[in-house]
């Protein structure tokens, strides 16, 4: 499994094709308190509820607020045999509104 930094998504989100997802796992008040813009919300323990449908993507960036629910919801679509997923291990959303990057509420 790739991981990744919250820094390093902030950097690779201007060039990100259409078909590249942004997976938000944390639960759907935190994502309505504020979230990356384009992202999707779907909480860590749902996520293999839409393992299926995110097969189509060319690359799934999983995300929460410090990187432990990313880790368990990436090891979970894995497990459901998708090979398109980049895990933000190190920092989430916490460093994201720190660093006063841009977020859509």
């Amino acid at each position: 499994m790739e991981i990744i930094s919250i820094d390093e998504l902030h950097d690779k989100v201007q060039q990100m094709g259409g078909n590249d997802l942004i997976l938000d796992v944390r639960s759907p008040e935190e994502f309505s308190a504020g979230h990356i813009e384009g992202s999707q919300n779907t909480p860590h323990e749902e996520v293999g509820s839409i393992a299926e449908d995110l097969k189509v993507y060319d690359n799934i960036y999983v995300h929460c607020k410090m990187g432990g629910r990313a880790k368990m919801a990436s090891e979970s679509l894995i497990n459901a045999g998708l090979d398109n997923i980049v895990c933000v291990g190190n920092g989430g959303m916490e460093r994201w509104m720190q660093m006063g990057w841009p977020v859509e509420k």
